[in-house]
């Protein structure tokens, strides 16, 4: 007799109902053939450990994890990926009946996978990268990039003393340069990275003059709400290669689905247009 049962996995984060990982992983179940579910679970902070114990016992998978959790799902977890322990928080919870609770972060593999596909051509050791921002996004990013032996950062961020932080964090060839120096530590760079929240919806401007950028630049912005963000919009107009944020959103949940369904995704145009309808 066969398990009827679906494939069970979610995203938990407070407030939750804005994700689009469920149309993302709707997407690659129908394209894998498989019986699987995927929901969203609004979790306060205080009730995140006791979920998560539960969650196993309802015959889950796995889950993303987003705001506020991700501290906690490392905290929680009973092993962890070296990349989690880096980034000092995980996005992805994997159940194992032998392990337990596995801590995992895919957020440098999905911005590192979006930027190779949609600017092939661009090569880490080349020229300088310029990340702005020292958050956790930028901290997945800078990760990524070590990885993959970039030639050296220039990292900005409003505040010096957190992006001393994490350079001090993240050992390797990062330079911190002061915010108001920003447009001019574009000069010679081979990739401007946005990693702050600047520019997003509802959020202030990004106020960055691309004059001194390189024509063959790459320009990336892990904001998707707006796709086009002004400083695309401005790389753009500069004649600059240009790469959306939304591929990173998409390409993160990739190492989820082949940890809890044993199937490597698609990121395809299908579902990019899923995800901004």
């Amino acid at each position: 007799m066969t398990d009827a049962r679906p494939l069970t996995a979610g995203v938990m984060g407070w407030p939750i109902t804005h994700s689009k990982s469920p149309l993302i992983f709707a997407h690659w179940f129908q394209q894998a053939g498989l019986n699987g579910r995927y929901c969203h679970l609004a979790v306060a902070e205080a009730d995140f450990e006791t979920v998560v114990s539960a969650l196993p016992k309802a015959g889950f998978r796995g889950v993303n994890v987003t705001v506020p959790h991700k501290l906690s799902a490392l905290e929680i977890a009973d092993e962890a990926t070296p990349t989690a322990r880096a980034m000092g928080a995980a996005n992805v919870l994997t159940f194992s009946p032998e392990v337990g609770v596995i801590a995992d972060n895919t957020d440098g593999y999905g911005f590192l996978e979006n930027l190779k596909k949609g600017a092939p051509a661009w090569k880490s050791d080349t020229s300088p990268t310029v990340v702005l921002g020292a958050g956790g996004a930028a901290r997945a990013v800078i990760h990524a990039l070590l990885a993959d032996g970039v030639s050296s950062i220039r990292l900005l961020n409003r505040s010096a003393e957190k992006a001393q932080a994490l350079a001090n964090d993240l050992p390797g060839p990062i330079d911190v340069i002061p915010w108001t120096d920003r447009s001019d530590a574009l000069e010679g760079a081979g990739l401007l990275v946005n990693a702050t929240s600047l520019g997003m919806t509802g959020k202030p401007p990004l106020e960055i003059s691309l004059g001194a950028l390189p024509k063959s630049a790459i320009v990336t912005d892990l904001v998707y709400a707006p796709l086009e963000t002004d400083l695309l919009a401005q790389a753009r107009a500069n004649a600059n290669p240009i790469v959306d944020g939304l591929g990173m959103l998409l390409h993160q949940a990739r190492p989820a689905f082949r940890a809890w369904f044993g199937i490597d995704p698609v990121v395809d145009a299908a579902l990019r247009e899923i995800c901004l309808k």
